[in-house]
């Protein structure tokens, strides 16, 4: 049999992959090193050079897309269909499994699966069945206590309560739930696996069969499996199995929901004689991207370890840019892609990645503005989002009581008990009368048409609406913002969500807060609009104006997590400060900074040619104007890879130098070395203007640092900047317009 087919398109490491001996095997497949064809190729492998039969492969993936393309392409190399194959994700061949052994599983054979919104419907029914208050008992963090518990295998009976009253009503809840749904004949998605495991622990002749069956189990990714997933695994193996499975713990970036990266080391564990292949050879990035992603790497400890190379070019430098604050950043980046657009580059080779998606704002504010087409990856822009749209409903509430759709959406946002029937009530008294939900609303309490309780609700929901507009009548616009989203307790109900999605929607609700404050209403003929209402009449016209098909040549926005998989020409990692970037609450968790860290590698691989990293020496957040510092990820990359990109108009110390130490002009090549010294020697009227008084080297006193000493003053206008040697905070960059520096006596 001819086998080149298979072995000619591969590189010596995949080769060995694809021909290793049958028995355990662990590929360890940096990004970019082929490790789908890997795969597809080990399956044509065993079926043509190890006369194994179709019927006794078993992929599994974590994607239906993956699934797809993986049997697209061992159908092609094998020259026929693949039917006899199971290829799918976990979940897919979970319920493939209880489909055919429904009885066995203890479920009925129509049984259905529930989707997360279904299962968070039983959860409310269930806490106000029982008289709860939804509020403590945040039906969210309930759907978390079930969900993570079933990923460990745990069913409601195995939890002991320690004698904790709040955990016990967890697992209480846990149980009426799982009755529930054994009663209903349903299964949400993490049942899918639970029960799946458990009917191979409790059924050996059905395991028998499927180990009997499953001569070759491949996993992909399998630095995301959770602990369900392994177990799962491992139980259909068995300790005589010989399980292939690929993964990268240099890119375990999904902690948050369950993954478990030391699963790569317990598979070695677990099966002493795996054969250890190291997929090294990167495809896709230039040397220079590669070189700095394994320096970033290299700074986690308990690695398996592994370091990429091409035999391609060595390409250019890492673009560092040091902006002013976000709207520079994002300008820089608008600027960057419209030289590419002209050189003949086209936008669909461009992705912007940040760490949360908040940071959509200013790109979308700055792209719509300069008519550049673009697309949120795997999201949506910023003031489609509901939460967003929900703060937006309270706000228009407080502009306009008579607003009935967003009333509808909040009268009830947080829960106050207000149901569907008195809603119904209220939209008939609406009707009827031909007045808004609001004046229905007043009448239906004073004509006694609800309940005791549900018009003690809505009078409570109308009362703080008329206080949020009381309290916020002589207030700035982003105080106005700031307190409706406290005052009505909205912050507070998405602070209760768990794990990254409730966080992400703070962040978002936060940014709002942001861009009121940097609004600014166009200027227009007749009577001016108020501030409140400009700005939601703004919201309105971005949120319409729709982003990009996308089949459209267009910009790709998205955050790290979602770009995992993906390759672009040209990659901006952006917002790259620490507190951002590594993230806040990882800066004192070693095993999160080491997990921030994976996710810029991550990032920085999905560049192919150009990568450009950026970072904000001022950023407005959550309403606040602070002064970060450049992300510690960027001193781990070796200062030869990086070249720093400064505007040509400014006097540059290297932003980059170790130390904060100030070095000579440089600019990326782009000053003269005559007028940067020049320049830095003197101040322009608009410095002076800016801060009358202040030169280099002069005392000064600001009100958050305390007193320094003036290092270096550059720029020009608005984008003029200082640099100060503070006492207690160190050395920091301002923006001389708004420091608010005074002389020190």
């Amino acid at each position: 049999m001819d086998l080149s087919p298979i072995l000619n398109p591969l590189n010596d490491a995949q080769r060995e992959a694809v021909t290793a001996p049958i028995g355990p095997v662990l590929v360890l497949a940096g990004a970019g090193s082929g490790k789908t064809r890997v795969l597809t190729h080990r399956i044509v492998w065993c079926v043509q050079a190890e006369g194994a039969s179709p019927h006794s492969i078993l992929a599994v993936t974590f994607t239906n897309k993956a699934a797809g393309e993986m049997r697209a392409r061992i159908e092609q190399l094998l020259g026929m269909p693949g039917g006899a194959l199971w290829v799918g994700t976990f979940h897919g061949i979970a319920h493939r499994l209880l489909r055919l052994h429904f009885r066995e599983a203890g479920l009925p054979q129509t049984f259905q699966i529930l989707d997360g919104d279904d299962q968070l419907r039983i959860i409310k029914k269930l806490i106000k069945s029982q008289g709860l208050d939804d509020t403590r008992w945040v039906p969210r963090e309930v759907q978390w206590f079930i969900n993570s518990n079933k990923d460990e295998g745990h069913r409601p009976k195995m939890l002991k309560d320690a004698n904790d009253p709040t955990r016990r009503q967890l697992i209480k809840l846990y149980q009426d739930y799982e009755d529930t749904c054994q009663r209903a004949g349903v299964v949400d998605f993490a049942e899918l696996l639970l029960r799946a495991f458990e009917l191979w622990r409790d059924h050996p002749e059905v395991l028998a069969h499927y180990r009997r069956r499953f001569r070759h189990v491949l996993v992909d990714e399998f630095q995301d499996t959770n602990a369900i997933q392994y177990a799962w695994t491992k139980l259909l193996v068995g300790s005589e199995g010989a399980p292939f499975v690929v993964g990268d713990d240099d890119q375990s970036i999904y902690r948050w929901r369950g993954a478990r990266v030391e699963n790569l080391q317990q598979f070695r564990r677990d099966f002493p004689t795996t054969k250890l292949v190291r997929l090294e050879q990167n495809y896709r990035s230039t040397g220079t991207i590669l070189n700095a992603a394994n320096a970033l790497i290299a700074h986690n400890s308990g690695r398996l370890g592994k370091n990429l190379w091409t035999s391609g070019e060595k390409g250019e430098p890492i673009k560092l840019y040091a902006a002013f604050n976000e709207r520079d950043e994002a300008e820089f980046v608008m600027q960057r892609i419209r030289e590419w657009v002209q050189r003949g580059g086209v936008r669909k080779d461009i992705a912007i990645l940040y760490r949360s998606n908040a940071q959509s704002r200013v790109f979308e504010e700055i792209f719509m503005s300069a008519r550049i087409p673009y697309r949120v990856y795997g999201g949506l822009r910023f003031f489609e989002r509901a939460e967003i749209k929900d703060a937006l409903a309270y706000l228009r509430l407080i502009s306009n009581r008579n607003d009935d759709s967003s009333f509808e959406r909040v009268v009830n946002l947080p829960t106050r008990g207000i149901g569907a029937r008195s809603l119904d009530i209220i939209r008939e008294q609406a009707k009827g009368a031909g007045s808004s939900l609001w004046q229905a609303s007043a009448a239906s309490i004073s004509s006694d048409a609800l309940g005791p309780k549900a018009a003690g609700a809505v009078h409570g929901f109308m009362q703080l609406i008329e206080r949020l507009a009381a309290e916020t009548r002589d207030l700035p616009l982003h105080e106005t913002v700031d307190h409706v989203l406290n005052a009505s307790s909205l912050l507070d109900h998405y602070k209760k969500e768990k794990a990254e999605r409730g966080e992400a929607k703070v962040d978002n609700l936060l940014e709002l807060v942001s861009a009121a404050r940097g609004f600014e209403p166009e200027n227009v003929d007749g009577e001016p609009m108020a501030p409140l209402d400009a700005f939601l009449a703004h919201a309105v016209l971005e949120s319409g104006e729709g982003q990009a098909d996308a089949w459209e040549d267009c910009v790709q926005m998205m955050t790290l997590h979602t770009a995992k998989g993906l390759e672009f020409p040209m990659v901006f990692l952006s917002g790259m400060e620490d507190g951002l970037f590594p993230h806040q609450r990882s800066l004192n968790d070693i095993d999160g900074l080491e997990e921030e860290r994976r996710l810029c590698y991550v990032g920085t691989t999905r560049a192919m040619r150009h990568l450009y990293i950026t970072y904000a020496e001022q950023r407005r957040m959550h309403g606040i104007d602070s002064y970060g510092q450049a992300s510690r990820f960027i001193q781990e990359i070796p200062e030869e890879l990086l070249e720093e990109v400064r505007p040509r108009i400014q006097i540059s110390r290297t932003a980059y130098a170790r130390g904060g130490s100030i070095g000579s002009a440089s600019g990326g090549g782009q000053l003269g070395s005559s007028t940067a010294r020049g320049t830095q020697l003197g101040r322009s009227a608009d410095q002076e203007a800016a801060a009358p008084g202040i030169r280099l080297g002069a005392r000064v006193k600001h009100g958050k640092f305390g007193e320094g000493v003036v290092l270096s003053i550059e720029g020009q206008g608005a984008h003029a900047r200082i640099q100060v040697n503070f006492e207690q905070a160190g050395t920091k960059w301002l923006m001389l317009a708004y420091a608010n520096l005074e002389a020190a006596r």
